[in-house]
């Protein structure tokens, strides 16, 4: 029995990127650009050490296996970590016509070590997606995983912008949109935005396992935000740590300051200072979310209706509903249920001018409103 690829899509007249596109590693990044890139039918060849990998993305109409006689224009190199410099040391050497990527979350090490081998760099550019799951591997692969998402572009001066565009027009055929940063500095802004991130929830979760019998009955929408990322591979994190390690340490030593400064009010929590401490922390906290970039990476902040619903089918489907049909667009949502709840929550965030309007829309038709506020 042969392997048969599916069909590819009808081409898309919008596309930029001709194929082949080589794809190193079946994963959850590795498959769903081949997804995405199939969906616009470009011809995609992947490639796995795992045999059950390729396979199961193959399946899944993620890309067909290589054939004798390949000759991509791009070949993408999504495996872990450790692997990536010898990976795409080799993808340069098999295919000298193509230009390579990675879609590492570290972008300096491999550079550095590739040009420490005699690689070819000037057709290698380091790239990242901000995209992912909890889950990982070529069944949890999306087609849309990258749709508005930012997509790093990690430039050095030896290779062309004309041959690097190449990797744009990746990034753009799969719905992302295009960052152009230094190696140095994505390596430092993930520091922040990503590993330091992963450890803080990872830590606060791990606290979880010592929590009172009962107590997480009562978990909402806080630790539930703060510990989602939580539920993370190891074995991968361990390397991303690894190989960042020196600049996220002096994030997580800030962090350590600002704790311990917290601690100390607690231990007198009336005692002079410390109401001025726990306040001054939690205003810093405040401006800090002020800076994340929101819908259209403005720095807007939205007002957030509140809406209980009841736990039947269709309810959430017929809120969303209705609220488009009033006019009014959404710019995030949230979705919490309690065990053993017969209602669920959703919280919804729209422009500050609209909040009235919606609470009133809503509240004419039915709808009942916990909160609203700015």
């Amino acid at each position: 029995m042969t392997d048969a690829p599916a069909p590819l899509a009808e081409p898309d007249i919008d596309r930029r990127l001709r194929g082949p596109v080589r794809v190193v590693g079946a994963g959850l990044l590795g498959a769903s650009i081949g997804l995405a890139l199939r969906e616009k039918g470009v011809d995609v060849v992947l490639d796995d050490v795992s045999p059950a990998a390729l396979a199961l993305a193959v399946d899944y109409g993620a890309g067909r296996r290589p054939a004798h006689g390949d000759d991509p224009e791009l070949v993408v190199v999504a495996v872990p970590p450790d692997v990536v410099a010898a990976v795409v040391e080799r993808e340069l050497a098999a295919y000298p016509r193509a230009v390579v990527t990675d879609v590492a979350s570290v972008k300096t090490g491999p550079l550095d070590r590739l040009v420490a081998a005699g690689a070819d760099v000037s057709r290698y550019i380091g790239s990242h997606p901000m995209a992912g799951r909890e889950r990982s591997g070529p069944t949890a692969a999306r087609a849309d995983l990258f749709v508005g998402r930012p997509w790093v572009i990690a430039g050095h001066d030896a290779i062309t912008y004309q041959r690097a565009a190449v990797v744009e027009d990746l990034a753009l055929d799969v719905g992302a949109t295009v960052v152009p940063m230094a190696p140095e500095s994505h390596d430092q802004a993930v520091a922040y935005v990503s590993h330091a991130p992963q450890l803080v929830s990872t830590l606060m979760a791990a606290r979880l396992q010592d929590a009172p019998e009962g107590s997480l009955d009562l978990a909402g929408g806080g630790v539930r935000d703060v510990t989602r990322i939580a539920a993370s591979d190891p074995g991968l994190w361990v390397q991303i740590i690894g190989a960042n390690a020196a600049r996220i340490r002096p994030v997580l030593a800030d962090l350590r300051d600002d704790l311990d400064r917290v601690l100390h009010a607690l231990d007198d929590p009336d005692g002079t200072g410390s109401p001025r401490t726990i306040a001054e922390t939690i205003a810093a906290g405040n401006r800090g979310v002020e800076r994340l970039p929101g819908k259209h990476g403005t720095t807007r902040r939205f007002a957030r209706v509140v809406v209980l619903i009841d736990d039947t089918p269709g309810q959430l489907a017929a809120l969303l509903t209705f609220i488009g049909e009033i006019g009014i667009n959404l710019e995030d949502m949230r979705l919490e249920h309690s065990p053993g709840a017969p209602i669920g929550i959703v919280e919804v965030s729209v422009v500050p001018d609209q909040e009235q309007r919606l609470v009133d829309e809503l509240d004419g038709r039915g709808w009942r409103i916990a909160a609203a506020w700015a």
